[in-house]
């Protein structure tokens, strides 16, 4: 196995964009701590979430091989450069390594074993979405929902148990953004996940009515969004000004589903264009913490 396939399949700038979720979580409920432990907990936090998000991505394309010999068949298991005996023991590794790095920081900083016990939730929500999640539908979405956004929670107990509202608001502003994302990807990815009898909300109910939940789950999104602006967040105008070019991009997502969608380029349209609003928001949730 090459060192390139082994990164692609990790999907690094994934997982290192939603490490940036762990970010957000540690610097939103800092209270006097000293730049050193604040740099190590960032540290171990963010590389905690690496692994275990990297982990996620592999064991995900071990189960998806026959879809995406379909759907994704320039990836690595697919196009033959790694092997599923290979990707499993990549798999191992990375969740391995996660749950140590965790267990360390808990241990160096006598932190909660809630804390490990997160760590370790994390990483078999990624087997139980590749296992089961996907050919399960809506379960699936919610899935993928809550495991990039809970580096939110995790990375605000790295510095206390008592999380302030904003977190929960952040939470579920990222949840309902990831799994308004995923039903469209779904829609796009309808004629694979009908030949492995994947039971997707595109395919169960249908592209229009599947669109629909999609749309209501923008529109949640946006609204714990702007609600997260009237709490106690550190810096509420930078926060403000950020908010907006993340509003306007969401915005201009639901106008495109609301439209006519027909082919699967105007899912993957709105698809890239949700994870463009997502990221903002991201940008956002980190500059609220500007002090």
């Amino acid at each position: 196995m090459k060192l390139k396939d082994a990164l692609e399949i990790l999907r690094p700038i994934n997982c290192i964009m939603g490490s940036l979720t762990v970010i957000i979580g540690i610097l939103n409920t800092r209270i006097d701590v000293s730049i050193e432990k604040l740099i190590v907990t960032i540290l171990l936090g963010v590389l905690t979430y690496f692994f275990l998000s990297g982990s996620g991505m592999v064991i995900n394309d071990i189960y998806d091989v026959e879809i995406d010999k379909i759907n994704r068949p320039e990836r690595p298991i697919p196009r033959g450069s790694i092997t599923l005996k290979q990707a499993k023991k990549l798999y191992a590794g990375t969740l391995s390594l996660g749950i140590v790095t965790s267990l360390f920081h808990t241990i160096l900083f006598s932190l909660s074993i809630f804390v490990v016990i997160l760590a370790i939730s994390f990483g078999m929500i990624g087997w139980i979405y590749a296992a089961r999640g996907k050919k399960s539908g809506f379960l699936g979405n919610i899935t993928v929902g809550i495991s990039f956004s809970i580096g939110l929670i995790y990375g605000a107990l790295l510095n206390g148990p008592t999380l302030p509202h904003y977190i929960y608001f952040f939470f579920l502003t990222s949840f309902f953004l990831l799994v308004s994302r995923e039903i469209i990807k779904d829609c796009e990815d309808i004629e694979g996940d009908k030949k492995e009898s994947a039971k997707t909300l595109a395919i169960k109910i249908g592209l229009k009515k599947a669109k629909l939940i999609s749309i209501i789950s923008q529109i949640l999104a946006i609204i714990f969004f702007i609600t997260s602006f009237f709490t106690p967040i550190i810096n509420p105008l930078l926060f403000l000004i950020l908010m907006i070019p993340g509003i306007a991009t969401v915005g201009y997502s639901l106008v495109l589903s609301a439209g006519k969608v027909e082919s699967k380029e105007d899912y993957t349209k709105i698809s890239l264009i949700l994870k463009i609003g997502a990221s903002l928001g991201l940008i956002a949730f980190l500059f609220a913490s500007w002090s």
